[in-house]
């Protein structure tokens, strides 16, 4: 285990960070001091405005997603179906709206807050695999659209700093994005094939 990430860490091209974070944690300090965390074991990336998938394709640039075009390191937290959150970590240069979804999270800290803010998820597999499931047991909401990851108290990742290694990693196409094109098929979706806390697994062929 080593310790917290610092901005240096999360600069650089969205696929690489994708990878380099699986197995670190991301952690989670509520307000009266508790700790949440869990080991991030699924993500996906977003490589910008050439992204069919992205939220900035085409230099698109809003007030939901104007924390992308922030510097790396910065958490992106925004709402879909008008009830679920997902987390992403800001990537690149300042101005390069790329980023990293964090789609799982195998949970190792705080698993007690996390099961009050999930009461339906009957195994701990449940409690975080999926991007808005990790959201509701961290407690993340738009509150934290914003926030540094490198400075900040409540919000942050720690622990392993390099990829994990390459024969536990699988590389395939992203969840959700059939609208995006050719794009829907690109490789970009990590996991760690050995975690019972990955969203979905690809079938054996």
């Amino acid at each position: 285990m080593t310790g917290r990430w610092t901005k240096e860490h999360f600069g650089g091209a969205a696929e690489p960070l994708a990878e380099r974070l699986l197995g670190a944690s991301l952690v989670r300090v509520l307000a009266d001091g508790s700790r949440l965390a869990g080991r991030i074991v699924e993500t996906e990336a977003y490589l910008g405005v050439m992204d069919r998938a992205a939220h900035a394709f085409g230099g698109r640039r809003t007030a939901r997603n104007e924390t992308m075009y922030a510097a790396a390191g910065t958490s992106y937290v925004y709402l879909i179906y008008g009830m679920y959150h997902c987390f992403n970590v800001v990537c690149g240069e300042l101005d390069e709206p790329t980023a990293v979804l964090i789609r799982a999270l195998e949970p190792v800290e705080g698993l007690v807050q996390m099961q009050q803010a999930r009461p339906r998820a009957r195994r701990q597999r449940d409690l975080c695999s999926g991007p808005g499931k990790l959201c509701q047991a961290l407690r993340i909401d738009r509150s934290l659209d914003g926030a540094c990851l490198a400075s900040g108290e409540a919000i942050y990742v720690e622990g392993a700093q390099g990829p994990p290694a390459a024969s536990r990693v699988v590389r395939c196409a992203r969840i959700g994005v059939d609208y995006a094109g050719s794009w829907a098929a690109r490789p970009l979706r990590y996991y760690l094939h050995d975690s019972d806390h990955v969203s979905k697994k690809l079938r054996p062929s």
